[in-house]
């Protein structure tokens, strides 16, 4: 144990990923930290994950959870078991290189108010293409739209290095989420009831309104095969994506702002779906009018949780809210009217 170094836990979440933690365990133990402990926290999987890691990685520390508790809910019930001074959220289908760690950790431990980091994620299967989840970091507009650097919409970009620059972002991806401990149990982990999607970036709206930073350490490098549990065009995906946006919205934005984002919000959603439904993508049409039920049925419990949310920023806030990297535009705007397709395009005085 080498105790002059900041402990480093690796959590991977795995549901049925045994054949992603054949592929990528190995390069994870290869991993040249040297005060890192790897665990995997079988969320109920029917694929035998629990008895493959046990007999083929007995180095790497098995939890066993009880049922499948989605992404936010299996991780805070893993979390809650695991002290550690940093928390790495590392997505089962993720291939990570031997340094890794050290970069993101090196950058955390010089700025005391960097509460959650990133490194730069790279698509597996096209390896010099920026992946599709995270990019190199995660911004929101004024509406609640998250895009990335590197991620415009459905256009992702090759990597030539234009976004190596260790940035100030709003959000980073939950496939490979380093998070201080104490942070993330202070402000109350993930939320459970996102179940999976958009639970990372209602975590860093969080720790951003805390006063705390969110930062992409592009001199950490890993590989993201994508859509390991749900594929991208799956309408479970979009009925979460678009409930649990909505969700944090309402939890997160500050004071008066709420409602006109909301309004503003909800007849984008419906321009958006009935994009999908004339372009025959009709689940997908009918997940969009779920969430949105769901949105207006919830309402008061979901003012009830954004009460919550605030008396717990409130209670562990360093400053005021930190707006550093959000976005004053609108990326749909910016996009379909003015014609920008990357990240690079956006003017500058347009962030905070």
């Amino acid at each position: 144990m080498h105790t002059q170094l900041p402990f480093v836990a690796v959590v991977i979440l795995s549901w049925n990923g045994k054949k992603y933690l054949q592929q990528f365990l190995p390069a994870l133990l290869r991993t040249t930290y040297p005060n890192a402990r790897f665990y995997v926290a079988d969320n109920a999987s029917g694929d035998g994950t629990d008895a493959f890691v046990r007999e083929h990685f007995p180095s790497v520390h098995l939890l066993r959870l009880q049922k499948n508790n989605g992404f936010a809910g299996g991780y805070n019930l893993a979390l809650a078991q695991i002290e550690a001074d940093y928390y790495v959220l590392l997505n089962q289908d993720v291939e990570v290189t031997p340094g890794w760690i050290e970069p993101v950790v090196s950058l955390m431990q010089a700025d005391s108010l960097i509460a959650a980091a990133q490194p730069k994620i790279r698509a597996f299967h096209q390896r010099s293409f920026f992946e599709y989840a995270g990019a190199a970091g995660g911004f929101l507009d004024r509406h609640g739209f998250a895009f990335c650097r590197g991620r415009f919409f459905n256009m992702v970009e090759e990597d030539h290095g234009q976004y190596d620059e260790e940035t100030e972002i709003v959000w980073a991806t939950g496939a490979a989420l380093f998070i201080k401990a104490n942070i993330f149990h202070r402000l109350g982990g993930l939320d459970a009831d996102f179940f999976a999607h958009f639970e990372e970036i209602d975590l860093c709206w969080r720790i951003k309104n805390a006063g705390y930073k969110v930062y992409c350490c592009p001199r950490s490098v890993v590989y993201h095969v994508g859509g390991g549990s749900l594929p991208p065009t799956n309408p479970r995906k979009t009925y979460l994506n678009y409930r649990n946006n909505l969700s944090a919205i309402v939890k997160n934005t500050t004071g008066s702002q709420l409602f006109p984002v909301l309004l503003v919000r909800l007849l984008l959603d419906i321009l958006s779906a009935l994009k999908l439904l004339f372009t025959g993508k009709v689940q997908d049409f009918l997940a969009v009018l779920r969430a949105h039920a769901f949105f207006i049925t919830h309402l008061h419990q979901l003012l009830g949780k954004r009460k919550e949310a605030w008396c717990v920023v409130h209670m562990h806030r360093i400053g005021v809210p930190n707006r550093k990297g959000f976005y004053r535009g609108s990326i749909i705007w910016a996009h379909f009217v003015e014609g920008k397709n990357c990240f690079s395009e956006l003017l500058r005085e347009k962030f905070f």
